[in-house]
């Protein structure tokens, strides 16, 4: 595995994450015995830096990871999220009527015990908000975040999904090592004043999603996804949209067999290729996918594979908006 550095800390996390959501969470039927071998293989693979949220199926992934985490705490840096509530107890996606955004001081207290408590550790590594809450003034959640840190319990700061402005408020208050937003080919509204800003900062950008939620490695059609799958209610996944994603996912299959390597791994390539400062974090919960995922780690791109990347983009570029409406207006704030 080959490992990237944390903002301007010392901390070498793997250059591909793992992201854990949907090992309990919004992409169908779930096996808890596979994705604790998942776990498991991740640390055989030096895969060291693990990614969930209190918000994914309301605690409960936490819960699973902490059966391998607490065991082998010293291999893994883990990043957790505080942030979305459920109004009705129910756990949900972000979009959901149910569910809203707590950036409180009063709430973070709460929140940060909590999911230590379900983790069954001392310190959480990278804590994030895991949105800006429009009603709270990001300089009073970071500044409770901060408290976290004089008190032990978290040891860097992160931000989920924020605006340049949001960015640069929360620095001032307290450094941010990393900020979390959804980057991959198909997603790009980072690019720009947000990784522009990152980069000033010495910040860190993990990227969630990296493989376009399926769209350009093994989802062809929303019939082969589960009826719980959250997926099936996205833009990227209907009418005009869907038949443009499934055009670049079949040029994006073609350039990758080119190269002798999987769609999945040219995607996380792609984003590698994109700076040393972003470690993706693609999510799964099977074994042949992490072991997938963590080989690209090894796989350059050429100058010349990165403009094929570009211009079978540019031939197909009605790719639909990557959330919900209501989902949206909760970015970038």
């Amino acid at each position: 595995m080959q490992y990237r550095t944390l903002s301007t800390t010392d901390e070498k996390l793997s250059a591909i994450g793992l992201g854990c959501m949907g090992m309990s969470f919004a992409y169908g039927p779930v096996d808890d015995k596979e994705s604790i071998a998942t776990l498991n293989r991740a640390l055989d693979l030096g895969v060291n830096f693990w990614d969930t949220a209190d918000m994914y199926a309301n605690g409960v992934n936490e819960e699973l990871i902490s059966q391998v985490l607490v065991p082998n705490r010293d291999k893994v840096f883990i990043a957790t999220k505080f942030g979305f509530r459920f109004r009705d107890g129910k756990a949900s996606h972000s979009g959901a009527p149910g569910t809203y955004v707590d950036g409180s001081p009063a709430w973070i207290r709460e929140a940060v015990d909590k999911s230590l408590q379900r983790l069954k550790i001392d310190t959480i590594d990278l804590y994030y908000a895991h949105r800006i809450d429009p009603n709270v003034p990001v300089e009073e959640t970071v500044g409770a975040m901060a408290d976290l840190v004089k008190q032990g319990k978290v040891r860097y700061l992160g931000l989920s999904e924020a605006s340049a402005a949001s960015i640069r408020k929360a620095h001032a208050v307290h450094p941010i090592a990393a900020l979390q937003s959804e980057y991959s080919v198909l997603t790009r509204d980072v690019e720009g004043e947000i990784l522009k800003t990152v980069r000033e900062l010495g910040i860190t950008l993990v990227a969630y999603s990296p493989l376009s939620r399926g769209l350009v490695t093994s989802v062809a059609d929303p019939s082969q996804l589960a009826a719980d799958d959250f997926r099936k209610g996205l833009p990227r996944y209907s009418g005009a949209h869907l038949a443009n994603n499934q055009s670049i996912a079949k040029g994006f299959a073609e350039i990758a067999a080119g190269k002798n390597i999987t769609s999945a791994q040219l995607a996380l390539a792609w984003v590698l290729a994109q700076g040393r400062d972003i470690i993706p974090i693609p999510g799964t919960k099977k074994r042949k996918y992490l072991e997938e995922n963590a080989a690209s780690a090894d796989v350059t791109l050429s100058a010349g594979e990165l403009r094929a990347i570009d211009e079978l983009l540019a031939r197909f570029p009605d790719t639909g908006g990557r959330y919900s409406e209501a989902s949206m207006n909760l970015v970038n704030h």
